[in-house]
Protein backbone atom coordinates (compact mmCIF):
# COMPACT_ATOMS: atom_id res chain seq x y z
CA UNK A 1 0.00 0.00 0.00
CA UNK A 2 2.85 2.11 0.73
CA UNK A 3 4.44 1.49 -2.24
CA UNK A 4 0.88 2.86 -3.90
CA UNK A 5 0.69 5.91 -2.37
CA UNK A 6 4.44 6.66 -2.98
CA UNK A 7 3.96 6.37 -6.16
CA UNK A 8 1.04 8.40 -6.53
CA UNK A 9 2.59 11.01 -5.03
CA UNK A 10 6.21 10.76 -6.96
CA UNK A 11 3.84 10.95 -10.64
CA UNK A 12 2.01 14.10 -8.99
CA UNK A 13 5.80 15.79 -8.33
CA UNK A 14 7.39 14.61 -11.56
CA UNK A 15 4.94 15.18 -13.92
CA UNK A 16 1.74 17.35 -12.67
CA UNK A 17 3.14 20.08 -10.05
CA UNK A 18 4.01 23.31 -11.12
CA UNK A 19 7.30 24.48 -10.63
CA UNK A 20 8.78 27.96 -12.02
CA UNK A 21 12.28 27.28 -12.59
CA UNK A 22 13.56 26.31 -8.68
CA UNK A 23 10.40 27.84 -7.27
CA UNK A 24 7.73 24.89 -6.25
CA UNK A 25 3.86 26.74 -6.63
CA UNK A 26 2.06 23.46 -6.16
CA UNK A 27 2.72 22.98 -2.52
CA UNK A 28 0.24 20.03 -2.07
CA UNK A 29 -2.12 18.22 -4.55
CA UNK A 30 -4.80 20.51 -3.63
CA UNK A 31 -2.76 23.22 -5.01
CA UNK A 32 -2.91 21.76 -8.20
CA UNK A 33 -6.30 20.94 -8.77
CA UNK A 34 -7.08 24.95 -7.39
CA UNK A 35 -4.57 26.03 -10.33
CA UNK A 36 -6.43 23.87 -12.89
CA UNK A 37 -10.12 24.84 -11.26
CA UNK A 38 -8.88 28.55 -11.15
CA UNK A 39 -7.50 28.51 -14.81
CA UNK A 40 -9.98 26.64 -16.40
CA UNK A 41 -13.07 28.93 -14.77
CA UNK A 42 -11.14 31.83 -15.70
CA UNK A 43 -11.85 31.71 -19.32
CA UNK A 44 -15.69 31.27 -21.00
CA UNK A 45 -16.95 33.78 -18.16
CA UNK A 46 -17.28 30.87 -16.08
CA UNK A 47 -15.73 32.23 -13.06
CA UNK A 48 -18.75 31.21 -10.89
CA UNK A 49 -18.08 27.42 -11.81
CA UNK A 50 -14.65 27.37 -10.06
CA UNK A 51 -15.99 25.66 -6.84
CA UNK A 52 -18.15 22.71 -9.36
CA UNK A 53 -15.15 22.10 -11.04
CA UNK A 54 -12.34 21.98 -7.86
CA UNK A 55 -15.21 19.76 -6.56
CA UNK A 56 -15.38 17.19 -9.48
CA UNK A 57 -11.73 17.10 -9.55
CA UNK A 58 -11.24 16.77 -5.07
CA UNK A 59 -9.85 13.30 -4.66
CA UNK A 60 -9.53 12.05 -8.11
CA UNK A 61 -13.19 11.96 -9.29
CA UNK A 62 -12.36 13.88 -12.83
CA UNK A 63 -8.88 13.20 -14.30
CA UNK A 64 -8.23 15.91 -17.04
CA UNK A 65 -5.69 14.93 -19.46
CA UNK A 66 -2.10 14.79 -18.32
CA UNK A 67 -1.42 17.92 -20.40
CA UNK A 68 -4.49 19.86 -18.68
CA UNK A 69 -2.90 18.95 -15.13
CA UNK A 70 0.76 19.90 -16.05
CA UNK A 71 0.15 23.54 -17.98
CA UNK A 72 -3.74 24.79 -16.87
CA UNK A 73 -2.50 28.07 -14.74
CA UNK A 74 0.88 27.89 -14.73
CA UNK A 75 2.85 30.86 -16.86
CA UNK A 76 4.35 28.14 -19.40
CA UNK A 77 3.53 28.56 -22.86
CA UNK A 78 2.70 25.32 -23.34
CA UNK A 79 -0.57 23.26 -25.38
CA UNK A 80 -3.03 21.36 -23.02
CA UNK A 81 -3.82 19.13 -25.52
CA UNK A 82 -2.43 15.25 -24.86
CA UNK A 83 -2.21 14.66 -29.13
CA UNK A 84 -2.47 15.83 -32.88
CA UNK A 85 -2.75 14.79 -36.66
CA UNK A 86 -0.55 16.32 -38.24
CA UNK A 87 -0.65 17.89 -41.71
CA UNK A 88 -1.16 15.58 -45.13
CA UNK A 89 2.48 14.95 -46.10
CA UNK A 90 3.56 16.57 -49.63
CA UNK A 91 5.00 14.06 -51.34
CA UNK A 92 8.66 15.99 -52.21
CA UNK A 93 11.99 16.51 -50.49
CA UNK A 94 10.86 20.12 -49.11
CA UNK A 95 7.13 18.63 -48.05
CA UNK A 96 8.45 15.96 -46.10
CA UNK A 97 10.91 17.80 -44.21
CA UNK A 98 8.76 20.31 -43.43
CA UNK A 99 5.85 18.00 -42.00
CA UNK A 100 9.22 16.82 -39.71
CA UNK A 101 9.76 20.25 -38.53
CA UNK A 102 6.21 20.55 -37.73
CA UNK A 103 6.28 17.24 -35.86
CA UNK A 104 9.02 18.15 -33.88
CA UNK A 105 7.68 21.99 -32.70
CA UNK A 106 4.58 19.94 -31.64
CA UNK A 107 6.57 17.58 -29.59
CA UNK A 108 9.07 19.77 -28.00
CA UNK A 109 6.10 21.71 -26.38
CA UNK A 110 4.56 18.51 -25.22
CA UNK A 111 2.06 17.01 -27.84
CA UNK A 112 1.80 13.57 -29.30
CA UNK A 113 1.39 13.28 -33.36
CA UNK A 114 0.16 11.08 -35.78
CA UNK A 115 0.38 10.99 -39.42
CA UNK A 116 -0.62 9.32 -42.24
CA UNK A 117 2.52 8.31 -44.81
CA UNK A 118 0.07 6.88 -47.27
CA UNK A 119 0.85 10.06 -49.38
CA UNK A 120 4.60 9.19 -49.91
CA UNK A 121 5.38 7.48 -53.16
CA UNK A 122 6.75 3.65 -52.91
CA UNK A 123 9.58 2.35 -52.65
CA UNK A 124 11.21 2.03 -56.47
CA UNK A 125 8.75 4.25 -57.91
CA UNK A 126 10.32 7.47 -60.08
CA UNK A 127 10.42 11.03 -58.68
CA UNK A 128 10.55 12.37 -62.51
CA UNK A 129 11.04 16.60 -61.52
CA UNK A 130 14.34 15.40 -60.17
CA UNK A 131 15.09 12.39 -61.66
CA UNK A 132 15.43 10.40 -58.50
CA UNK A 133 13.80 7.09 -56.89
CA UNK A 134 11.77 7.23 -54.16
CA UNK A 135 12.71 5.30 -50.75
CA UNK A 136 9.19 4.60 -49.91
CA UNK A 137 7.49 5.90 -46.37
CA UNK A 138 8.75 3.61 -44.12
CA UNK A 139 12.22 4.71 -44.51
CA UNK A 140 11.21 8.38 -44.22
CA UNK A 141 9.46 7.17 -41.11
CA UNK A 142 12.30 6.35 -39.55
CA UNK A 143 13.99 10.34 -39.97
CA UNK A 144 10.49 10.86 -37.70
CA UNK A 145 11.85 8.12 -34.76
CA UNK A 146 15.24 9.79 -34.77
CA UNK A 147 13.76 12.62 -34.59
CA UNK A 148 11.51 11.79 -31.64
CA UNK A 149 14.44 10.15 -29.94
CA UNK A 150 16.17 13.10 -29.78
CA UNK A 151 13.37 15.56 -28.73
CA UNK A 152 13.32 12.86 -25.77
CA UNK A 153 16.63 13.61 -25.43
CA UNK A 154 16.31 17.00 -24.63
CA UNK A 155 13.76 16.34 -21.71
CA UNK A 156 11.27 16.40 -22.98
CA UNK A 157 8.14 14.36 -22.30
CA UNK A 158 8.48 11.16 -23.68
CA UNK A 159 7.39 11.04 -27.23
CA UNK A 160 4.38 9.49 -28.79
CA UNK A 161 3.58 9.00 -32.39
CA UNK A 162 1.35 7.17 -34.79
CA UNK A 163 2.15 5.87 -38.51
CA UNK A 164 -0.70 4.95 -40.20
CA UNK A 165 -0.72 3.48 -43.98
CA UNK A 166 -3.51 2.31 -46.52
CA UNK A 167 -4.04 -1.37 -46.58
CA UNK A 168 -3.72 -0.79 -50.87
CA UNK A 169 -0.31 0.90 -50.34
CA UNK A 170 2.48 -0.46 -52.58
CA UNK A 171 4.76 -0.65 -49.63
CA UNK A 172 2.36 -1.94 -46.85
CA UNK A 173 4.29 -5.32 -46.88
CA UNK A 174 7.56 -3.24 -45.45
CA UNK A 175 5.18 -1.04 -43.20
CA UNK A 176 3.87 -4.55 -41.76
CA UNK A 177 7.02 -6.15 -41.09
CA UNK A 178 8.95 -3.03 -40.03
CA UNK A 179 8.59 -3.69 -36.30
CA UNK A 180 10.14 -7.33 -36.34
CA UNK A 181 13.59 -5.30 -36.18
CA UNK A 182 13.53 -4.56 -32.69
CA UNK A 183 16.26 -1.59 -33.37
CA UNK A 184 13.76 0.20 -35.71
CA UNK A 185 10.59 2.59 -35.30
CA UNK A 186 10.42 2.39 -31.32
CA UNK A 187 9.13 5.66 -31.07
CA UNK A 188 6.13 4.54 -33.43
CA UNK A 189 2.41 2.68 -33.35
CA UNK A 190 2.05 1.39 -36.14
CA UNK A 191 -1.57 0.97 -37.66
CA UNK A 192 -3.24 -0.62 -41.03
CA UNK A 193 -5.85 1.56 -42.60
CA UNK A 194 -8.45 -1.49 -43.64
CA UNK A 195 -11.24 -0.23 -45.54
CA UNK A 196 -14.19 -2.15 -46.12
CA UNK A 197 -13.55 -3.53 -49.43
CA UNK A 198 -10.27 -4.42 -48.69
CA UNK A 199 -12.49 -7.21 -45.99
CA UNK A 200 -14.76 -7.74 -48.05
CA UNK A 201 -12.01 -8.80 -50.02
CA UNK A 202 -10.51 -11.14 -47.36
CA UNK A 203 -13.57 -12.92 -47.03
CA UNK A 204 -13.88 -13.64 -50.67
CA UNK A 205 -10.21 -14.70 -51.24
CA UNK A 206 -10.15 -11.71 -54.02
CA UNK A 207 -7.48 -10.17 -55.69
CA UNK A 208 -6.41 -7.20 -54.16
CA UNK A 209 -4.80 -3.85 -55.95
CA UNK A 210 -1.79 -2.26 -54.47
CA UNK A 211 -2.03 1.09 -56.28
CA UNK A 212 -0.44 4.46 -55.60
CA UNK A 213 -3.71 7.22 -56.30
CA UNK A 214 -1.26 10.32 -57.02
CA UNK A 215 0.48 8.52 -59.59
CA UNK A 216 -2.16 6.53 -61.07
CA UNK A 217 -0.33 3.26 -60.73
CA UNK A 218 -1.43 0.05 -60.60
CA UNK A 219 2.06 -2.16 -59.11
CA UNK A 220 0.55 -4.96 -58.47
CA UNK A 221 -2.15 -7.76 -57.20
CA UNK A 222 -1.71 -9.82 -54.10
CA UNK A 223 -4.63 -12.04 -52.41
CA UNK A 224 -6.54 -10.06 -50.10
CA UNK A 225 -6.48 -12.94 -47.36
CA UNK A 226 -2.76 -13.16 -47.86
CA UNK A 227 -2.31 -9.75 -46.72
CA UNK A 228 -4.39 -9.93 -44.50
CA UNK A 229 -2.89 -12.66 -42.55
CA UNK A 230 0.22 -11.35 -43.03
CA UNK A 231 -1.12 -8.00 -41.08
CA UNK A 232 -2.16 -10.09 -38.30
CA UNK A 233 0.91 -13.03 -38.37
CA UNK A 234 3.24 -9.80 -37.86
CA UNK A 235 0.94 -8.65 -34.57
CA UNK A 236 0.61 -12.29 -33.19
CA UNK A 237 4.40 -12.67 -33.32
CA UNK A 238 5.77 -8.60 -32.39
CA UNK A 239 2.00 -6.90 -31.21
CA UNK A 240 2.29 -4.54 -34.06
CA UNK A 241 0.38 -3.43 -36.53
CA UNK A 242 -2.48 -2.55 -35.17
CA UNK A 243 -5.80 -2.23 -37.73
CA UNK A 244 -8.11 0.56 -37.80
CA UNK A 245 -11.37 -0.21 -39.98
CA UNK A 246 -11.28 3.23 -41.63
CA UNK A 247 -14.44 3.51 -43.78
CA UNK A 248 -16.71 2.89 -40.27
CA UNK A 249 -14.10 5.57 -38.79
CA UNK A 250 -15.18 7.42 -41.55
CA UNK A 251 -19.13 6.31 -41.76
CA UNK A 252 -19.57 7.47 -38.23
CA UNK A 253 -17.78 10.45 -37.93
CA UNK A 254 -20.18 13.87 -37.07
CA UNK A 255 -18.05 15.37 -39.23
CA UNK A 256 -17.78 13.38 -42.29
CA UNK A 257 -19.85 16.32 -44.30
CA UNK A 258 -16.91 18.43 -43.97
CA UNK A 259 -13.75 16.19 -43.31
CA UNK A 260 -11.90 13.42 -44.42
CA UNK A 261 -9.53 11.31 -41.98
CA UNK A 262 -7.18 9.06 -42.34
CA UNK A 263 -5.06 9.27 -38.70
CA UNK A 264 -5.84 9.11 -35.13
CA UNK A 265 -4.13 10.39 -32.22
CA UNK A 266 -1.09 8.07 -31.14
CA UNK A 267 -3.10 6.11 -29.02
CA UNK A 268 -6.10 5.61 -31.33
CA UNK A 269 -9.27 6.59 -29.64
CA UNK A 270 -9.69 9.82 -31.30
CA UNK A 271 -9.61 9.61 -35.02
CA UNK A 272 -8.97 13.13 -36.30
CA UNK A 273 -8.65 15.32 -40.15
CA UNK A 274 -5.21 17.23 -40.40
CA UNK A 275 -4.30 19.67 -37.70
CA UNK A 276 -7.05 18.48 -35.59
CA UNK A 277 -6.04 17.93 -32.03
CA UNK A 278 -7.57 15.93 -28.55
CA UNK A 279 -9.03 17.34 -25.86
CA UNK A 280 -9.09 14.46 -23.26
CA UNK A 281 -10.58 13.90 -19.59
CA UNK A 282 -11.69 10.43 -17.76
CA UNK A 283 -13.99 10.06 -15.28
CA UNK A 284 -12.73 8.11 -12.48
CA UNK A 285 -15.80 5.41 -11.95
CA UNK A 286 -14.45 4.14 -8.54
CA UNK A 287 -15.52 7.45 -7.02
CA UNK A 288 -19.21 6.60 -7.81
CA UNK A 289 -19.31 3.21 -6.37
CA UNK A 290 -21.94 3.17 -3.35
CA UNK A 291 -21.45 0.63 -0.16
CA UNK A 292 -18.97 -1.50 -2.66
CA UNK A 293 -18.20 -4.92 -2.01
CA UNK A 294 -21.58 -4.99 0.18
CA UNK A 295 -25.10 -6.52 -0.89
CA UNK A 296 -26.31 -2.83 -1.54
CA UNK A 297 -22.86 -1.84 -3.55
CA UNK A 298 -24.44 -0.33 -6.81
CA UNK A 299 -23.42 2.87 -9.13
CA UNK A 300 -23.80 6.76 -8.37
CA UNK A 301 -25.85 7.29 -11.12
CA UNK A 302 -26.85 10.74 -10.06
CA UNK A 303 -23.50 11.51 -9.38
CA UNK A 304 -22.14 10.70 -12.47
CA UNK A 305 -24.63 12.76 -14.25
CA UNK A 306 -23.49 15.88 -12.38
CA UNK A 307 -19.63 15.20 -13.25
CA UNK A 308 -20.21 14.46 -16.40
CA UNK A 309 -21.86 18.30 -16.95
CA UNK A 310 -19.43 19.82 -15.02
CA UNK A 311 -16.23 18.14 -17.16
CA UNK A 312 -17.88 18.92 -20.34
CA UNK A 313 -17.73 22.30 -19.51
CA UNK A 314 -14.26 22.53 -18.10
CA UNK A 315 -13.15 20.74 -21.09
CA UNK A 316 -14.49 23.33 -23.53
CA UNK A 317 -12.70 25.87 -21.84
CA UNK A 318 -9.36 24.16 -22.87
CA UNK A 319 -9.47 25.81 -26.32
CA UNK A 320 -9.68 28.94 -24.94
CA UNK A 321 -6.63 28.46 -22.38
CA UNK A 322 -4.37 26.48 -24.80
CA UNK A 323 -1.66 27.23 -26.57
CA UNK A 324 -1.37 25.78 -29.55
CA UNK A 325 2.32 24.41 -31.24
CA UNK A 326 1.67 25.80 -34.64
CA UNK A 327 -1.76 28.58 -35.72
CA UNK A 328 -2.46 25.68 -37.93
CA UNK A 329 -3.83 23.52 -35.35
CA UNK A 330 -5.49 26.66 -33.55
CA UNK A 331 -7.35 27.41 -36.65
CA UNK A 332 -8.26 23.33 -36.95
CA UNK A 333 -8.92 22.83 -33.44
CA UNK A 334 -10.98 25.64 -32.78
CA UNK A 335 -13.14 24.96 -35.56
CA UNK A 336 -15.05 22.05 -33.83
CA UNK A 337 -13.68 21.81 -30.42
CA UNK A 338 -14.01 18.21 -30.20
CA UNK A 339 -13.94 16.95 -26.89
CA UNK A 340 -12.52 12.88 -25.66
CA UNK A 341 -14.52 12.60 -22.53
CA UNK A 342 -14.29 8.92 -21.36
CA UNK A 343 -13.75 6.63 -18.17
CA UNK A 344 -11.20 4.87 -16.15
CA UNK A 345 -11.46 2.17 -12.98
CA UNK A 346 -13.69 0.76 -15.09
CA UNK A 347 -12.39 -3.09 -13.71
CA UNK A 348 -11.89 -1.71 -10.64
CA UNK A 349 -16.09 -0.21 -10.29
CA UNK A 350 -16.78 -3.43 -11.22
CA UNK A 351 -15.06 -5.70 -8.90
CA UNK A 352 -16.83 -3.15 -5.91
CA UNK A 353 -20.05 -3.51 -7.17
CA UNK A 354 -19.41 -7.46 -7.12
CA UNK A 355 -19.56 -7.67 -10.63
CA UNK A 356 -16.73 -10.07 -12.77
CA UNK A 357 -15.38 -8.35 -15.26
CA UNK A 358 -15.76 -10.65 -18.78
CA UNK A 359 -19.73 -11.22 -17.77
CA UNK A 360 -22.55 -9.92 -19.47
CA UNK A 361 -23.83 -7.93 -16.43
CA UNK A 362 -20.43 -6.06 -16.51
CA UNK A 363 -21.24 -5.36 -20.04
CA UNK A 364 -24.58 -4.23 -19.17
CA UNK A 365 -24.19 -1.47 -16.73
CA UNK A 366 -20.61 -0.49 -18.42
CA UNK A 367 -22.73 0.50 -21.09
CA UNK A 368 -25.31 2.23 -19.42
CA UNK A 369 -22.65 4.41 -17.57
CA UNK A 370 -21.07 5.11 -20.96
CA UNK A 371 -24.24 6.02 -22.38
CA UNK A 372 -24.78 7.50 -19.14
CA UNK A 373 -21.77 9.96 -19.69
CA UNK A 374 -22.39 10.27 -23.49
CA UNK A 375 -26.54 11.33 -23.44
CA UNK A 376 -25.18 14.48 -20.27
CA UNK A 377 -22.46 15.13 -22.27
CA UNK A 378 -24.06 16.08 -25.75
CA UNK A 379 -27.01 17.51 -23.67
CA UNK A 380 -24.65 20.12 -21.76
CA UNK A 381 -22.77 20.96 -25.26
CA UNK A 382 -26.27 21.97 -26.43
CA UNK A 383 -26.28 24.15 -23.40
CA UNK A 384 -23.32 25.61 -23.98
CA UNK A 385 -23.53 26.35 -27.64
CA UNK A 386 -27.17 28.15 -26.11
CA UNK A 387 -24.91 30.12 -24.03
CA UNK A 388 -21.72 30.61 -26.28
CA UNK A 389 -22.79 29.44 -29.76
CA UNK A 390 -22.30 26.58 -31.58
CA UNK A 391 -18.94 25.41 -33.12
CA UNK A 392 -17.81 27.40 -36.57
CA UNK A 393 -18.40 23.78 -38.10
CA UNK A 394 -22.30 23.12 -37.31
CA UNK A 395 -24.29 23.27 -40.13
CA UNK A 396 -27.88 21.42 -40.76
CA UNK A 397 -25.84 18.39 -42.56
CA UNK A 398 -24.33 17.55 -38.31
CA UNK A 399 -27.72 15.88 -37.61
CA UNK A 400 -27.51 13.01 -40.69
CA UNK A 401 -24.77 12.08 -39.17
CA UNK A 402 -24.48 7.84 -38.07
CA UNK A 403 -23.85 8.27 -34.62
CA UNK A 404 -26.50 11.01 -34.01
CA UNK A 405 -28.79 7.94 -35.02
CA UNK A 406 -27.89 6.08 -31.57
CA UNK A 407 -29.00 9.50 -29.18
CA UNK A 408 -32.22 9.92 -27.97
CA UNK A 409 -35.04 12.13 -29.81
CA UNK A 410 -35.24 14.56 -27.33
CA UNK A 411 -31.51 15.38 -27.84
CA UNK A 412 -30.90 15.31 -31.58
CA UNK A 413 -34.18 17.75 -32.02
CA UNK A 414 -32.91 20.69 -29.19
CA UNK A 415 -29.30 20.39 -31.37
CA UNK A 416 -31.92 20.93 -34.08
CA UNK A 417 -32.78 23.87 -32.55
CA UNK A 418 -29.77 25.29 -30.50
CA UNK A 419 -27.04 23.59 -31.92
CA UNK A 420 -24.00 22.35 -29.99
CA UNK A 421 -21.17 23.43 -29.06
CA UNK A 422 -18.91 20.26 -29.62
CA UNK A 423 -18.72 18.28 -32.99
CA UNK A 424 -17.68 15.25 -30.72
CA UNK A 425 -17.89 14.42 -27.10
CA UNK A 426 -16.56 11.04 -25.82
CA UNK A 427 -13.60 8.80 -26.11
CA UNK A 428 -11.78 6.63 -23.83
CA UNK A 429 -8.04 6.81 -23.80
CA UNK A 430 -5.56 4.86 -21.80
CA UNK A 431 -5.20 6.47 -18.98
CA UNK A 432 -1.87 4.55 -17.02
CA UNK A 433 -0.31 7.78 -15.64
CA UNK A 434 -3.09 9.43 -14.44
CA UNK A 435 -5.00 6.24 -13.20
CA UNK A 436 -1.88 5.86 -11.13
CA UNK A 437 -1.52 9.34 -9.95
CA UNK A 438 -5.75 8.53 -8.70
CA UNK A 439 -3.97 6.15 -6.43
CA UNK A 440 -3.75 3.17 -8.92
CA UNK A 441 -6.80 2.59 -10.27
CA UNK A 442 -7.29 0.11 -12.94
CA UNK A 443 -6.68 2.15 -16.56
CA UNK A 444 -8.93 3.08 -18.69
CA UNK A 445 -11.56 -0.05 -19.82
CA UNK A 446 -8.81 -2.60 -19.30
CA UNK A 447 -8.65 -5.46 -16.48
CA UNK A 448 -7.18 -5.33 -14.02
CA UNK A 449 -3.58 -6.17 -14.45
CA UNK A 450 -2.42 -7.83 -11.43
CA UNK A 451 -3.40 -7.46 -7.83
CA UNK A 452 0.13 -6.51 -6.73
CA UNK A 453 3.13 -5.80 -8.92
CA UNK A 454 5.92 -3.97 -9.97
CA UNK A 455 5.53 -0.90 -12.02
CA UNK A 456 8.51 1.34 -13.62
CA UNK A 457 8.01 5.10 -14.25
CA UNK A 458 9.90 7.29 -15.88
CA UNK A 459 11.51 10.04 -13.89
CA UNK A 460 11.98 13.75 -14.10
CA UNK A 461 15.39 13.82 -15.18
CA UNK A 462 14.57 10.44 -17.64
CA UNK A 463 15.56 7.62 -15.06
CA UNK A 464 13.47 4.57 -14.73
CA UNK A 465 12.56 3.92 -11.08
CA UNK A 466 10.67 0.09 -9.92
CA UNK A 467 8.31 0.33 -7.22
CA UNK A 468 5.88 -2.15 -6.20
CA UNK A 469 1.96 -1.46 -5.99
CA UNK A 470 -1.22 -2.97 -5.40
CA UNK A 471 -4.36 -2.53 -7.41
CA UNK A 472 -7.22 0.43 -5.95
CA UNK A 473 -9.89 -1.97 -5.12
CA UNK A 474 -7.50 -4.65 -3.76
CA UNK A 475 -6.17 -2.40 -1.13
CA UNK A 476 -9.69 -0.57 -0.73
CA UNK A 477 -11.31 -4.18 0.34
CA UNK A 478 -8.01 -5.27 2.46
CA UNK A 479 -8.98 -1.74 4.34
CA UNK A 480 -12.36 -2.01 4.41
CA UNK A 481 -12.79 -5.90 5.38
CA UNK A 482 -9.31 -7.07 6.62
CA UNK A 483 -6.53 -9.05 5.68
CA UNK A 484 -7.79 -12.51 6.08
CA UNK A 485 -11.48 -12.01 3.91
CA UNK A 486 -10.93 -14.12 1.34
CA UNK A 487 -11.40 -12.24 -1.89
CA UNK A 488 -15.01 -12.24 -3.88
CA UNK A 489 -15.15 -13.75 -7.29
CA UNK A 490 -15.44 -10.37 -8.89
CA UNK A 491 -12.00 -10.20 -8.26
CA UNK A 492 -10.51 -11.10 -11.21
CA UNK A 493 -7.21 -9.92 -13.54
CA UNK A 494 -6.27 -9.81 -17.10
CA UNK A 495 -4.99 -12.95 -17.18
CA UNK A 496 -8.51 -14.41 -16.20
CA UNK A 497 -10.48 -12.64 -18.92
CA UNK A 498 -10.28 -14.35 -22.11
CA UNK A 499 -9.55 -11.86 -25.15
CA UNK A 500 -13.00 -12.51 -26.53
CA UNK A 501 -14.57 -11.46 -23.61
CA UNK A 502 -12.30 -8.54 -23.70
CA UNK A 503 -13.64 -7.39 -27.40
CA UNK A 504 -17.20 -8.16 -26.20
CA UNK A 505 -16.60 -4.79 -23.52
CA UNK A 506 -14.97 -2.83 -26.00
CA UNK A 507 -18.19 -3.34 -28.54
CA UNK A 508 -20.43 -2.51 -25.38
CA UNK A 509 -18.85 0.95 -24.61
CA UNK A 510 -18.05 1.58 -28.66
CA UNK A 511 -21.67 1.79 -29.36
CA UNK A 512 -22.20 4.57 -26.80
CA UNK A 513 -18.95 6.72 -28.09
CA UNK A 514 -18.69 8.84 -30.73
CA UNK A 515 -15.12 9.12 -31.40
CA UNK A 516 -13.51 5.54 -30.82
CA UNK A 517 -11.40 3.26 -28.25
CA UNK A 518 -8.19 2.58 -26.87
CA UNK A 519 -8.08 -1.20 -26.35
CA UNK A 520 -4.70 -3.71 -25.64
CA UNK A 521 -6.75 -6.89 -26.06
CA UNK A 522 -4.76 -8.92 -23.77
CA UNK A 523 -3.81 -12.69 -25.47
CA UNK A 524 -1.95 -15.18 -23.60
CA UNK A 525 1.44 -16.21 -24.29
CA UNK A 526 0.25 -19.69 -25.57
CA UNK A 527 -3.09 -18.96 -27.73
CA UNK A 528 -2.12 -20.31 -30.82
CA UNK A 529 -2.39 -18.27 -34.12
CA UNK A 530 -6.00 -19.10 -35.56
CA UNK A 531 -7.44 -17.95 -32.53
CA UNK A 532 -5.29 -15.02 -32.25
CA UNK A 533 -6.45 -14.33 -35.90
CA UNK A 534 -10.06 -14.63 -35.21
CA UNK A 535 -9.89 -11.86 -32.83
CA UNK A 536 -9.67 -9.33 -35.91
CA UNK A 537 -12.46 -10.94 -37.75
CA UNK A 538 -14.69 -10.45 -34.85
CA UNK A 539 -13.42 -7.09 -33.68
CA UNK A 540 -14.89 -5.91 -37.66
CA UNK A 541 -18.14 -8.32 -37.33
CA UNK A 542 -18.77 -6.28 -33.67
CA UNK A 543 -18.61 -3.28 -35.07
CA UNK A 544 -15.28 -1.80 -33.31
CA UNK A 545 -13.25 0.90 -34.83
CA UNK A 546 -10.33 -0.44 -34.69
CA UNK A 547 -8.50 -3.46 -32.78
CA UNK A 548 -5.01 -4.16 -31.10
CA UNK A 549 -3.78 -7.07 -29.57
CA UNK A 550 -0.83 -7.76 -27.59
CA UNK A 551 0.67 -11.43 -27.32
CA UNK A 552 4.28 -11.61 -24.90
CA UNK A 553 7.03 -12.15 -27.28
CA UNK A 554 10.43 -11.77 -27.88
CA UNK A 555 10.31 -8.04 -29.79
CA UNK A 556 8.22 -6.36 -26.79
CA UNK A 557 8.88 -8.41 -24.28
CA UNK A 558 6.83 -10.46 -21.72
CA UNK A 559 4.60 -8.18 -19.32
CA UNK A 560 1.93 -6.13 -20.87
CA UNK A 561 2.13 -3.10 -18.71
CA UNK A 562 6.20 -2.32 -17.92
CA UNK A 563 7.35 -0.80 -20.67
CA UNK A 564 9.39 2.00 -20.79
CA UNK A 565 9.51 3.70 -24.17
CA UNK A 566 6.20 5.50 -25.53
CA UNK A 567 5.33 2.63 -27.95
CA UNK A 568 4.36 0.17 -25.05
CA UNK A 569 1.43 -2.07 -25.24
CA UNK A 570 -0.14 0.17 -22.63
CA UNK A 571 -0.34 2.43 -25.36
CA UNK A 572 -0.70 5.96 -23.39
CA UNK A 573 0.57 9.70 -24.16
CA UNK A 574 -0.48 11.55 -20.58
Amino acid sequence: MTGTLQISDRIWNAKYRWRDGNALMDNSIEDTWRRIAHALAGVGKDEKWESDFYSVLENFAFLPGGRIQAGAGTRHKVTLFNCFVMGSIEDSLSGIFDSLKEGAVTMQQGGGVGYDFSTLRPYGMQAHGVGMIASGPVSFMKIWDSMCGTILSTGARRGAMMASLRCDHPDIMDFIEAKRDEKILRHFNLSVLASDEFMRAVRSDSEWPLVFPEGGELFRRVKAKALWERIVRAAYDCAEPGVIFIDRVRDMDNLSYCERVSATNPCGEIPLPPYGACDLGSINLTRFVKYPFTDKASIDFEGLEKTAIIAVRMLDNVYDLSHFPLPRQRQVAKSSRRLGLGLTGLADALIMVNIRYGSKDARKIAGKIMKTITECAYATSVELAREKGAFPLFSPEYLEGGFLRSLPGEIVKSIAKHGIRNSHLTAIAPTGTISLLANNVSSGLEPVYALDYKRTIRQADGSLDTVQVSDYAYRLFRHEMGGDESLPASFVTVKDISPEEQLLMQAALQKHVDNAISKTVYVPECEDFESFASLYDQAYELGLKGCTAFRPNPVTGQVLIEKAHCCSSEREAD
